[in-house]
């Protein structure tokens, strides 16, 4: 049974487009619903993110602060060194016998 265009009624044409066009949209709406649930993964996302960015901008706000720790620590470490001098010349010779 070999069924050619020629042989299809006017009917089953409208059958066969209107199938056709059921099934297109049927994948067109399995398509929507897959975007927006993904438009729905990413505003959640970005609502995470941004909640993430304002603990990120709390933590650096005082990073302008931290320049002006640098000459101090040029003052902490010749200190240091002054401290080693004198903590080596109270311990040498200690404990020789």
């Amino acid at each position: 049974m070999s069924l050619s265009y020629a042989s299809l009624s006017n009917h089953g044409a409208w059958t066969i487009a209107l199938v056709i066009g059921l099934v297109a949209a049927l994948v067109v709406a399995a398509l929507l619903a897959v975007l927006l649930r993904a438009t729905d993964e990413i505003k959640k996302s970005v609502a995470r993110l941004l909640d993430v960015a304002g603990q990120v901008a709390t933590n650096t706000a005082n990073i302008p602060q931290l320049e002006a720790t640098a000459p101090v620590l040029g003052l902490i470490v010749q200190e240091a060194v002054v401290q080693d001098g004198y903590m080596n010349a109270l311990t040498d010779g200690y404990g020789e016998s």
